[in-house]
Order: C-alpha cells, then structure tokens, then sequence
C-alpha cells in the first residue's frame, strides 16, 4: 500500500489551495475528487454566476454613462463565454496539470477506512497518508416543499441548473432570500424573466443591517421582481409545461422553473469519519483554531460549516498547508466580507449594530448617502445612488462593522476589512487621504459622523 505525506478529499477552491501548497513545497500528494476538479466554485456557482452578471450589468453601466447608448444583450454570444470559463464542464487539463506536478489523481467517492496512520480508499485504490484533508463542500438545501421531488431538474433548479441554463425562462418562481437567490434572481430578472422571489424571513438577506435589508428590497420591487418576504412554498404541482406553487398565504404562482436558493449543507458525511471516532456536527466536519479535526485530520471550506464562502475557504486552506509544513498558524475569521453582486452592488462585514449591541458594545452608528457627499458616483453614472454604514465601538474608538450598497462596493468595502481587522483607529481612519475621486472617499464623510 503506497505512503503519501497528505491526501486532499476534495478538490474545489479549499482542496486546490492544500494541495497546491503541498506540492510546490515537495510533498508528495495525493488528490482524490469525486465529480470536477475545481469544485462547485469553479463550474457552478462562483465564476458562471458573476460571468452571467456582468453583461447585463455592463447593459445598465451603458445606460447611465453620458452619451452612451443602451447595448443589445447576445444570449448565445454570453452563454459561450460562460461555458469556455466553466471549461465545458470538463476538467481534463486541469487533471494533467497535477499529474504533471506529480501529484496522485483519485477519481471517485472517498472513504475514510483505517487511523493511525490514516487510510482512505477511492475505488479500488488505497492509500495510508500522515495528513487527510477534508475539502468536500457544500450541496443545496432541498425545502420540505411537498411535490417538489417529483417535478424533476427541468423545472426545478439549483445553483448548478440555474448557471448553467441553456435558455432563459419567461418565469421563475425563486425560494430564498439570501446571497444566491438575490444573484440569480437578479440575473433572471435583468434577462427579462418574470421573477417572484419568496422569502421566509422578515426581509431579503435578514441577517444583515435591516437598513441595508430595505435598501435590496427596494430596488429589487424597482426592478419589477415581485418580491414575497415572510412567505413560504408549502406545495408545487405540475402545470403543463411549468410548475404551480402554492404560498402559506394561499397564493398561487404558475411558473416555467422553481429556483431553490433556501441555504447549503456541509457534505462531510459519507466519508465513514464517525467509524474512526471522529464526531461531526450534522453534517459538518467541526475544526478548532488550527483548522484540525483530529491529530493528523484538517478540515478546510464549507466541509467544516464555518463561513461558507470560496474565499474563507482558500484562507482556510493556507492556514492547513501551513501547519502540515510545521508553520503554526490558527484562523481568525474576523472581519470576513459578505458580498452579493448584484446592480447595484451589496457589501458587509463585520458585525451589524444589532449584533453589536448584544455583545455590550456601547455603539455608534453612521450612514451617508454616497452620491450626495462625494464626486466619484457622478463621474461615473448620471443618476448614481449609494449608501456606505459604518458601525463603531465607542470605548475602543475602532470600527466593528461595516455596509454598502452601491457600485463595486465589493472592491471598497475592503476599507473596512482591513480595518476591523486591524483594528485600526477611527482617528487614523479619518486621518488618511483616499484617492479623489473614488467611493472610498465616503468613509471620510461616514467616520466624521460617527463622533468617536
């Protein structure tokens, strides 16, 4: 039975970090991926979402811009492009590429068959490995919608059905009010589908400022989606060639496709780890500061129901390669930004002042409308809008969260990152000079008003 230094259980964005690590350090590796190496980021969610967003975001751009006119949308012409970056679903080259690095490709479902040392067994291969890292992913929540199950993927969608459409329905039904349903509901929308966007929460991304909540769900109902919060699908039927849904309120929709956006679930199950006294959460793989599950057993990405996003996974990932280097490092996951990019952007990090409050942090707040306080908006649209939050902690003088809601607010809400990280003073925030004219200059105006 071939010896590895660590075998990778996963290969999307975590798992690619890891291994990528590892190998450029000279250890021998072994990857193991049971569908496309890359993950659900790279062929599903991540890079198809924003490469769909970005042309009819472009389209409104145009519009705004002076002296521009409106540019015609080319479906076939976005759908190529979206299938050259998703690599035609084939991963082939991406195969060769660790092969080439001598690395040990697995195809196929893991298990965890043996400790000390760790065994795990893809097919018919086994190997034993002084580190595994466990880097499966996420898979979409299915809601206990009855009907669903027998309505099939034509008419109901996930993530991966969504980014992947051949053809743009005329109507969707989208269940969930969070990052993804906002995203492709917005896509949808933009590509002139009818959008009913269901939401059991009191507002879209409810776990959020509450200003920043009615801030989304206002420009959402602008842009013609018909938006339901603190409602529920209790039923959906067939209708034809579309699906009937039926609401907790007794409202029915008839729809071509139902999107199902209502959360993920860690996919750490199934690879046998509670045979060899390792307990899970759930579904999740529990880690502690060193991203260490057991002696020998790392846990990296959404696989551990920490802060599932790609980003924190590749963080994640660092920190493991690190420490299976002899290089100890532990996560800190503060100050970790929470984007939706939709039109106009959405941003946040940190804590809202709800959450800050609860934590007996003697609170200041601020709020500043962008385009009335600063140049940059005007310059780059003739009917801007935009609004950047700040939250504070009074005592310390340093900012604990952070909202914004504008154009590329995911590029400037980093501002803020780093300084709740950093816990940089607000004194020295306001004692900078940002670049005239950018956004960034709203936290000049933003942090005056915050009084600390």
């Amino acid at each position: 039975m071939e010896h590895v230094d660590a075998i990778v259980i996963g290969m999307g964005p975590g798992g690619e970090t890891v291994a990528s690590r590892l190998l450029d350090a000279g250890r021998r590796v072994a990857v193991a991926e049971r569908a496309l190496i890359g993950g659900e980021c790279a062929y599903y969610a991540c890079i198809p979402s924003k490469v769909l967003l970005r042309p009819p975001e472009a389209r409104e751009e145009a519009a705004g811009a002076a002296g521009l006119e409106t540019p015609d949308l080319d479906w076939p012409a976005l759908r190529a492009h979206r299938d050259a970056m998703i690599r035609h679903l084939d991963d082939t080259a991406q195969v060769q590429g660790y092969r080439d690095q001598d690395a040990l490709v697995l195809r196929g479902a893991a298990r965890i068959t043996g400790r000390d040392p760790w065994r795990v067994a893809v097919g018919d291969t086994e190997l034993t490995a002084d580190h595994v890292v466990v880097a499966t992913g996420s898979e979409a929540v299915r809601p206990p919608v009855e009907g669903l199950d027998e309505l099939g993927p034509a008419r109901v969608w996930t993530n991966r059905e969504a980014t992947t459409l051949a053809a743009i329905p005329e109507s969707a039904l989208v269940i969930g009010g969070g990052a993804v349903g906002l995203e492709l509901g917005h896509f949808l929308n933009r590509m002139g589908t009818d959008v009913t966007l269901v939401q059991r929460g009191p507002r879209l991304l409810d776990r959020e400022d509450p200003r920043l909540c009615a801030l989304v769900g206002g420009r959402f109902a602008r842009d013609g989606v018909d938006v339901r919060v603190g409602t529920q699908v209790v039923s959906t039927a067939r209708d034809g060639s579309g699906v009937l849904s039926t609401l907790d309120d007794g409202a029915r929709v008839r729809t071509d496709v139902v999107l199902l956006a209502s959360g993920r679930r860690p996919r750490a199950d199934g690879l046998g780890l509670e045979d060899w006294g390792v307990a899970l959460e759930g579904t999740a793989l529990p880690v502690d500061e060193w991203c260490r599950a057991a002696p020998g057993l790392w846990g990296v990405g959404d696989a551990t129901g920490r802060a599932m996003f790609t980003h924190v996974a590749k963080y994640q990932g660092r920190v493991v390669a690190d420490n299976i280097l002899g290089l100890s490092r532990i996560a800190d996951y503060t100050a970790v930004p929470r984007v939706v990019f939709s039109d106009p952007e959405i941003a946040a990090v940190g804590l809202t002042e709800e959450q800050a409050r609860e934590q007996g942090i003697d609170v200041a707040t601020a709020e500043v409308d962008v385009p009335a306080t600063t140049a940059r908006p005007w310059t780059y649209t003739t009917d801007p809008e935009g609004t950047l939050g700040l939250v504070a902690d009074r005592d310390l003088g340093v900012l604990v969260g952070a909202w914004a809601f504008g154009p590329l607010v995911s590029e400037w809400i980093h501002t803020a990152a780093l300084a709740i990280r950093t816990r940089v003073p607000v004194r020295v925030l306001a004692d900078s000079i940002p670049q005239f004219p950018t956004f960034n200059e709203a936290y000049l105006v933003a942090l005056e008003e915050l009084g600390v």
